[in-house]
């Protein structure tokens, strides 16, 4: 199982990788995705509905879904902000490919941009170490 040491973590399995984007209005940019672990717990992946483009989203709601084989799970938003974009490889509009998230998590499978409202909430987030110990890896 890998885990990147730097991105930032829920315990909700998602992660969050900062860039060094921002809006025209200047509001940081950030990428979001699930674990390693999260796409392996939950297998082969075959959809991924987000359909909160342009909502502002408060930490810790649901901002989509993702349905694997067996079951479906709610995506939960790490940090405050505006959905700013669905990526296109995985989405059903786009390239259709939800296996990228199976392949490759922190790469092509990444799920959301967000434009962060609320910077103060990026210290509640878990780094590497802190993550690895929550799913025992």
């Amino acid at each position: 199982m890998h885990i990147p040491d730097d991105l930032k973590y829920t315990s909700e399995h998602e992660w969050v990788r900062f860039t060094d984007e921002t809006t025209a209005d200047g509001r940081p940019i950030a990428i979001v995705g699930i674990t390693d672990f999260a796409q392996g717990e939950l297998g082969e992946l075959v959809y991924i509905e987000v359909d909160t483009i342009g909502d502002i989203i408060a930490k810790d709601a649901i901002f989509g879904t993702v349905e694997a084989v067996k079951t479906t799970s709610d995506l939960f938003m790490p940090l405050s902000g505006e959905v700013l974009e669905f990526n296109s490889e995985i989405s059903e509009s786009g390239g259709d490919n939800p296996g990228l998230i199976n392949s490759d998590p922190y790469g092509k499978g990444w799920i959301v941009k967000v434009a962060l409202t609320d910077s103060s909430e990026n210290d509640m987030l878990l780094g590497a170490g802190a993550y690895r110990e929550l799913v025992g890896a």
